[in-house]
């Protein structure tokens, strides 16, 4: 993905998680906008919502080349897989993981995303480091094999500050494993300047979430680890143009994948993000 700093514009499919539609036409809703890419999410499984149209999740037991196809029909590209998981509970992570790096591959979709997600009630720090190393030398070594990159994002309860995310990251020594940054997270965590933290992962970027924070959003900030979607890229917190001035610096191709809760959203950001690249 190296070719001179260059920024695309994708969007996460949970912006059509409040409309009730499903994953095709949140695909085809993407092109209409002008996005490039999507980011959809998958699941283990079988759910209601999904099997029922209302919902854009994509179990993990439909077929990969069906995915592929309705993005294809749609002139859509796939920037990576919303695959979130609680790191510290391998009993669900490591085979959720590795199912999701083989679906990966098998789309040539370039990257798998998740975080430290929730910690079990009765474990220590210490115990939740081991299980976490655990769980990414497992699923590290799977996307190693199959040319799939893991992206580890700031969200929860040790990751939301440079040094905490710098230690999940250390914790496997492996090519697979990298960096997508989420702005909003990092801002709402309220723990670090997010423009030096940006600087400081800037070339272990493997994926980028653009999320914003809205005023009433930022009341928040420091109270919580992460939020679900922000606002409209452009109406919130965020530098947007300082954000892209440091992804610029680097030597990859990076998209920026939109995380806000609706159609309109989608759109605004679309508009404000393009008019600054």
């Amino acid at each position: 993905m190296k070719t001179n700093g260059k920024i695309k514009l994708g969007v996460n499919m949970e912006y059509v998680r409040h409309h009730d539609k499903p994953f095709e036409w949140g695909v085809e809703k993407a092109a209409e906008i002008g996005y490039e890419y999507v980011e959809p999410m998958v699941h283990l499984g079988r759910e209601l919502l999904s099997e029922a149209g209302y919902f854009h999740s994509v179990s993990m037991y439909d077929d990969p080349l069906w995915m592929k196809e309705v993005c294809d029909k749609h002139g859509i590209k796939i920037s990576g897989l919303s695959a979130h998981t609680p790191l510290c509970k391998p009993e669900i992570s490591v085979e959720y993981l590795k199912m999701a790096v083989r679906y990966a591959s098998a789309m040539g979709v370039p990257v798998v995303n998740t975080d430290e997600g929730p910690k079990p009630l009765w474990t220590s720090k210490e115990m939740d480091y081991t299980l976490m190393k655990y769980t990414l030398t497992e699923a590290s070594k799977m996307a190693e094999r199959h040319g799939v990159a893991i992206g580890l994002e700031p969200h929860q309860q040790y990751s939301t500050t440079p040094a905490g995310l710098n230690s999940i990251y250390e914790l496997v020594d492996s090519p697979s494993i990298g960096i997508n940054f989420d702005t909003g997270n990092a801002f709402i965590g309220g723990r670090a300047d997010i423009y030096d933290w940006l600087e400081s992962v800037k070339e272990n970027l493997v994926h980028f979430h653009a999320k914003d924070i809205s005023m009433e959003q930022s009341s928040i900030r420091g109270k919580v680890t992460g939020v679900p979607v922000g606002c409209a890229c452009g109406d919130g917190v965020v530098d947007w143009k300082r954000v892209i001035d440091i992804v610029k610096t680097t030597d990859r191709e990076i998209v920026f994948s939109v995380e806000c809760g609706t159609i309109d959203q989608a759109v605004r950001s679309f508009e404000y993000l393009s008019s600054l690249l």
